[in-house]
């Protein structure tokens, strides 16, 4: 394999200036010295350092991204927003999974603090224990006092750029659309206790309640397809009475409806999201839709195009929406 040296040799050049060529330095040379080493290069096939060439620009051009989960439907259409604009920006996107482990996102952090990105985008929810957010925010200040830029999608202690999906508003119309249709009792599928989308969803759904005179019987579990199935047997087992299910999103509205086909009982069952899936199962899920890869790309928006000196902190909240199809209908039409 050629080496820096090599070219360096063939172009007649000093090490020190192939590597300004080679790596974007904004050290000017001349053409012909650019053309020379260039050539050289191409005829040697030298591949060049990664890290070196990151070191030599003046701009930092990659991005970091940390989601719980990409496997997630939800993280999915968000890292596809997220990185249709960093890419056209020519941005490299270092996507982090955390799976909801507060440890593990101060060690990504730090890790791509390390690799000297130009930003990074949070797309995971934040934590309602203030430690974890204590800690989180510590490692923010520290990334962007290196010039490093920050953006968040969801609720987070730390102050910077965020988009602000109307979870709580969204639970709003998911509880007062079950509630309008005449159901008195709705159980909900609530996800991580410890997330801050869980809470804000939920708050949501407890408004609508308040608001109709009527309560809700709530279980927590994971926001996974297996989770909703697990939740909503417990729930058609533990209460007789209930004729909807509320789940904060889709994949635990989808296995809430594989345990209603299970248990030989068809209630009305609201999502959240509104992922592409919600149109193919059957029946067809109602859902609160957010345009989630408007999210990501909005967040990378923000991340990558600094506000002007001495500013508030960017806030853009994106509005949720009803989505009415199959799986939701009068209690007086209970199947």
């Amino acid at each position: 394999m050629a080496t820096l040296a090599d070219v360096a040799r063939r172009a007649g050049v000093s090490t020190a200036t192939a590597s300004r060529i080679i790596n974007g330095s904004p050290k000017p040379v001349t053409e012909e010295l650019r053309a020379r080493v260039l050539a050289a290069v191409a005829e040697l096939r030298y591949v060049p350092n990664a890290h070196a060439q990151m070191l030599a620009r003046s701009n930092r051009n990659a991005v970091g991204v940390l989601v719980h989960d990409v496997s997630d439907p939800y993280f999915a259409e968000i890292t596809r927003g997220l990185q249709q604009v960093a890419t056209a920006g020519g941005r490299l996107t270092i996507i982090c999974n955390t799976f909801r482990e507060p440890a593990r996102e101060l060690e990504y952090i730090d890790l791509l603090h390390a690799h000297q990105v130009a930003a990074i985008v949070v797309a995971g929810s934040g934590y309602l224990s203030s430690d974890a957010e204590q800690e989180l925010d510590a490692r923010m200040t520290a990334f962007e006092a290196t010039g490093g830029r920050i953006a968040v999608i969801g609720r987070h202690h730390h102050a910077c750029d965020a988009v602000l999906p109307a979870n709580e508003e969204g639970g709003y119309l998911a509880g007062s659309h079950l509630f309008e249709l005449g159901h008195t009792s709705v159980g909900v599928i609530a996800g991580p206790a410890a997330l801050t989308t869980t809470a804000d969803r939920l708050a949501g759904l407890q408004r609508a309640a308040t608001s109709h005179g009527r309560t809700l019987t709530v279980t927590h579990a994971d926001f996974t397809r297996d989770g909703g199935e697990a939740a909503a047997a417990a729930l058609l087992a533990s209460d007789p009475t209930i004729t909807a299910i509320a789940a904060l999103n889709d994949s635990m509205a989808v296995g809430a409806l594989a345990a209603m086909r299970t248990a030989g009982r068809f209630l009305s069952v609201i999502g959240f999201d509104d992922m592409p899936i919600a149109r193919d199962v059957t029946p067809a899920l109602t859902s609160i839709r957010l345009p989630l890869t408007d999210l990501g790309k909005r967040a990378m928006e923000l991340a990558l195009d600094p506000p002007p000196p001495n500013t508030a902190p960017r806030v853009e909240k994106i509005p949720a929406e009803l989505i009415r199809r199959d799986s939701t209908w009068p209690v007086s039409q209970s199947r």
